[in-house]
């Protein structure tokens, strides 16, 4: 129940146990005391051979020891509070600096779902069996051994059987725990599936209800929740009945001990106080270990999690000595194909060039893949065939950190923090001044808005919920301009905004491309017009290539898709206008 590991992983916390177990023992000797004093008095008023001295005495012991006692409890409860957040700090910052050097394409390897049980969840777990289990384990194993220390200058053959019962407790343990274990492990198993099914449907909620799949993923979280509970009761039972084992075994031995005390007592190898301390002492002999067996469910929930902590810890990671981005040069993509599970082809045979300098697109109906090759060129899908250069490095042999400096992604969801616009703001550069930050605000037409708020200082919601949707997006192409990089991919960055923040975000995608690679994903063909070259997709494969008027011109896909937009927004126009005229 103890793994070296675990330990070894968290140093410090073997010094808060080391103090804890010792304030334990500390008021085990004090208890130890007023036992000692309390049955000395009782056994004088029993005799008669009392006096006022020895009741004083033993009343002002009582309350030297109760004040001990406190302490130590105080004391103890403080380092187990010290050893819990020391282990929280330390097991979490270990699962974040995996989770960077892991990187971007970390989902590829273990869910979003199971790290987030895993480092919030599994390390509660993993607070409780350091600061309540390891200590106790301890004590346990430290507190018979002293009170048999004690109790065999009162009577030899008590102490010894007291002894032997002790172990009772673990060895019910033992047998528990084989089954306990895999019982557990199936438990955490069931635990990161449902929370994995609930995270998805989650996230995909606004999709299951465009295509009316809602009622289907309900039943099937209703199975897994079903699932989950069946586990849950087993583990319940389990617990249940092991702890009537130990129960059984704790007060049966303390039962056994009392008996023996009274009998010694009667053959005369004991005297009174001898009997009574016996007596009194019988149960401290099983308390711990009892207490011990109650924290086993908690160590063995903390064993189950550190394995799954262990295992996300233990994942590959990507070759770190890989090489640096190259500030110049064009983005070329040569028979490039992907496939997130091995077998459905996401991606065939993608070529195309995103030039050092200009604005290229590439469009296409969802679900084509457009944002496939986003997610590659950031490195976040690393598992591509074919070739990826930017200037003459192949994309897989980049270091991610390089290439996150080289390419600035944008999209539909830019996140907001909760704070400030200038917090906001400055993790696209940490050193920027404010006239900086004021200079990229004007840029994308939100200086003049702020100016009427708190500045750079007005608050920022999560999610920036305070902000419409296209003042969120605007700071947060803000943001991107901040981080000043030599490419920029915007993956459908006007998406559901008001039409002045969408011209307002073309018009800076333009100006950035007189200097810089900016490679733009759009549904709405209005947005590309002007860019330099335009790369259409159809069932993940590049179907059509060129500018604008020449896509028009070769009247395939991209002029079916122009025209079918085109008459949308037309008929969209004309009935809001007919709208107005009734309202008149």
């Amino acid at each position: 129940m103890i793994k070296k590991r675990l330990l070894n992983m968290v140093p410090e916390s073997k010094r808060y146990i080391a103090f804890n177990v010792l304030f334990q023992w500390i008021s085990l000797i004090a208890n130890i005391v007023m036992m000692a004093a309390i049955t000395g008095l009782l056994a004088s008023l029993f005799l008669g051979t009392n006096s006022n001295e020895q009741i004083g005495k033993t009343a002002v012991i009582c309350v030297i020891v109760l004040f001990v006692r406190a302490i130590c409890s105080i004391c103890s409860s403080r380092m187990g509070y010290l050893s819990s957040k020391t282990v929280k700090k330390v097991i979490r910052e270990q699962i974040y600096k995996k989770l960077l050097r892991l990187g971007t394409g970390y989902k590829e390897k273990v869910q979003t779902s199971e790290i987030v049980q895993v480092a919030v969840e599994g390390v509660e777990q993993l607070e409780t069996y350091f600061s309540a289990y390891m200590p106790q384990f301890f004590y346990a194993m430290l507190a018979p051994l002293t009170l048999f220390i004690v109790l065999c200058f009162v009577n030899v053959p008590s102490a010894v059987v007291l002894l032997i019962c002790v172990p009772l407790i673990p060895i019910a343990i033992a047998a528990v725990q084989t089954w306990a274990k895999k019982l557990l492990s199936k438990y955490w198993g069931q635990y990161t599936a449902l929370g994995d099914t609930f995270l998805e449907n989650l996230q995909g909620l606004t999709t299951l209800k465009i295509y009316q799949s809602d009622t289907y993923k309900n039943e099937e979280m209703n199975q897994e929740a079903e699932k989950f509970r069946k586990i849950t009761m087993k583990v319940l039972t389990m617990q249940l009945n092991s702890i009537t084992i130990m129960d059984f075994i704790a007060y049966g031995g303390a039962a056994l001990g009392m008996i023996l005390a009274a009998t010694q007592f009667q053959s005369g190898h004991v005297d009174l106080q001898g009997c009574l301390l016996i007596i009194l002492l019988s149960a401290d002999f099983f308390i711990p270990m009892r207490q011990l067996g109650s924290f086993f469910h908690i160590a063995m929930n903390g064993m189950a999690a550190s394995d799954k902590i262990f295992a996300l810890l233990d994942l590959p990671e990507p070759d770190q000595a890989k090489k640096d981005c190259q500030r110049e040069g064009d983005i070329v993509c040569e028979n490039v194909c992907f496939s997130y599970d091995g077998e459905r082809q996401v991606l065939t045979d993608i070529n195309l060039t995103i030039a050092k300098k200009g604005l290229t697109a590439i469009a296409g109906e969802s679900g084509c893949g457009k944002s496939t090759i986003a997610s590659i060129l950031m490195g976040r899908s690393k598992n591509y065939k074919g070739s990826i250069k930017i200037g003459d490095t192949e994309l897989r042999d980049i270091s991610e950190e390089s290439l996150l400096k080289h390419i600035t992604y944008v999209s539909h969801q830019s996140y907001l923090f909760k704070g400030t616009v200038r917090e906001n703001l400055l993790m696209g550069d940490p050193k920027a001044i404010d006239d900086k930050l004021w200079e990229v605000l004007e840029h994308v037409n939100l200086a003049a808005f702020l100016r009427t708020e708190n500045g750079l200082d007005t608050v920022v919601l999560e999610k920036g919920s305070n902000f419409s949707g296209g003042q969120c997006q605007r700071l947060a192409l803000a943001r991107a301009l901040l981080h000043d990089s030599p490419v920029y991919i915007f993956d459908e960055a006007t998406s559901n905004i008001d039409v002045e923040s969408e011209n307002d975000i073309i018009a800076e995608m333009l100006r950035m491309a007189q200097t810089r690679s900016v490679f733009v994903i759009s549904h709405r063909l209005a947005n590309i017009t002007k860019a330099n070259q335009i790369y259409v997709m159809e069932k993940g494969m590049i179907c059509e290539s060129g500018t604008q008027d020449e896509l028009l011109a070769k009247k395939g896909v991209y002029k079916k898709l122009w025209e079918t937009q085109q008459s949308l927004e037309k008929y969209t126009k004309s009935d809001t206008k007919v709208g107005k005229e009734k309202l008149a």
